[in-house]
């Protein structure tokens, strides 16, 4: 299926995210949520869904929840934003997981009934629909990294925190770049050639030697 969009451009990268002011539901209560009050005090992770109780987006939204701890850990926020009215978030976190719910949720569940942020943030097609979107702002309000998914393919959640944290560590050591497949000094998975790559022209090409000297090309 291909979707028209009511848009010319996304949000560019190293600009200010558009702000919003809705009402969200955390821990079954209602309240006002406005992005910018995260500013200068964490990051904020937007994960945009098409709405409640479709197939992929429950699997997304419980696996982000039950991974809650790793992003608490790098001083972000989520926020799960849908077209959804605040009641049907309220249903949503009612009902048991094995209902197809959302119980237990840890971050709050953004109304964007009349479609504002959807259309702000360039994810909503002609037909009505919200593309699934993530966008990561960091505490200065900027914007650091968006994707948008087919609305049938899930995203990963161990890609997320690895972007995530790529961004905080070379925004904390300014000069270097994550390579490919980079990986936090955390993470089981670490190497330590991930953490040399330098953006300056002379010392990238001192990392290329040293690590495809013993490579075939």
């Amino acid at each position: 299926m291909v979707y028209q969009f009511k848009m010319k451009t996304f949000p560019q990268i190293g600009k200010i995210a558009p702000n919003f002011v809705t009402v969200g539901v955390f821990k079954k209560r209602l309240g006002r949520i406005r992005l910018s009050d995260y500013r200068g005090k964490k990051y904020v992770m937007l994960i945009f869904y098409p709405a409640n109780f479709t197939p992929v987006s429950p699997t997304e939204l419980i696996a982000l929840s039950d991974n809650i701890s790793a992003f608490q850990k790098l001083s972000t926020q989520i926020l799960a934003v849908s077209i959804d009215s605040p009641f049907s978030h309220l249903q949503s976190l009612l009902l048991s997981r094995k209902e197809g719910g959302l119980a237990n949720l840890n971050y709050p569940l953004i109304s964007d009934l009349s479609q504002t942020i959807s259309r702000d943030y360039r994810l909503l097609t002609e037909e009505g629909l919200t593309l699934p979107g993530v966008f990561i702002i960091d505490k200065e309000g900027i914007i650091q990294y968006y994707t948008v998914n087919n609305l049938l393919c899930s995203r990963s959640i161990n890609e997320l925190i690895r972007i995530l944290e790529s961004i905080q560590y070379v925004k904390k050591n300014p000069g270097q770049a994550c390579p490919v497949n980079w990986q936090s000094s955390s993470s089981k998975n670490f190497q330590q050639y991930d953490q040399i790559l330098y953006s300056h022209p002379l010392r990238s090409k001192l990392y290329f030697r040293d690590l495809y000297s013993s490579k075939k090309n």
